[in-house]
């Protein structure tokens, strides 16, 4: 594993020309470029906002729209890598097979430049989290909740990019799955609508450790007990763990599999 990192930290500077590139292609002949960053989130809150309006939606509680959106902006961070691991291998195959360099920088470059898109439409929600008054508390645990955030989008990725290549189907499956994984993470609700009996079954998905974690930091609400975000938390880094496991076993085969 070291001797992995240390790869990496030697190709830092390839590293980050590929997160420049992946930046780069997202918003190629696009007129605003990544001012499309920033506006994707103020357009999300706007319609959210209006539809609940117009629709007369009564939550109950001031604080569903402000929850809903981080929600859906830390699922859709999570979605973007996964849409685009489908292609972090197959679509690079030329270089795969012409040059020499660790694999593992393809999906990790990928996953970063998704990460610096999330973090630029995090400034929005901040600034739209203070006009509304919801106070941000213990703001020391974000980086950790980043970093988790992080690792469960890596780990995802990396397993997902390598089935692409040896099973085509994979990108089919994954769509269906996704429609399930948004549905039992509560994104679209606060976690305290799951049952009681259910909540430590549900902090098994590590997603719902992570958005948890958001809005008790950007909310001061929507907290849950440590020891379920915990187990949330160490789930994402075996997520991690076991994507970086697979990776490195399967890359030898990605050459003779394209």
């Amino acid at each position: 594993m070291m001797a992995l990192f240390r790869d990496i930290y030697e190709r830092r500077e390839l590293l980050w020309i590929l997160v420049a590139r992946n930046l780069k292609i997202r918003y190629k002949s696009s007129a605003l470029g990544f001012f499309w960053t920033l506006l994707n989130p103020i357009f999300l809150i706007v319609i959210y906002a209006t539809f609940l309006s117009i629709l007369k939606f009564n939550p109950g509680t001031p604080e569903f729209l402000p929850m809903l959106v981080i929600g859906i902006i830390v699922w859709q961070c999570l979605a973007m890598c996964i849409g685009d691991s489908m292609q972090t291998i197959l679509g690079n195959s030329t270089l795969i097979k012409k040059t020499a360099f660790p694999r593992i920088v393809l999906p990790l470059a990928m996953v970063k430049a998704n990460f610096v898109n999330f973090l630029l439409s995090s400034v929005v929600l901040v600034v739209y989290l203070q006009v509304v008054n919801m106070p941000i508390s213990a703001a020391y645990w974000l980086p950790v909740v980043m970093l988790t955030h992080f690792a469960l989008c890596l780990g995802v990725s990396l397993v997902l990019s390598c089935s692409n290549v040896f099973f085509r189907d994979t990108e089919h499956i994954v769509s269906v799955l996704m429609l399930a994984w948004f549905f039992m993470t509560p994104i679209i609700y606060p976690f305290d609508y799951i049952p009681a009996r259910f909540q430590a079954l549900a902090f098994l998905n590590p997603l719902t450790g992570v958005v948890t974690a958001y809005r008790g930091i950007l909310m001061s609400s929507d907290t849950a007990g440590p020891g379920l975000l915990v187990m949330s938390f160490l789930v994402s880094w075996l997520v991690l763990v076991v994507g970086i496991l697979v990776f490195q076993k399967l890359q030898v085969r990605f050459a003779e599999e394209m």
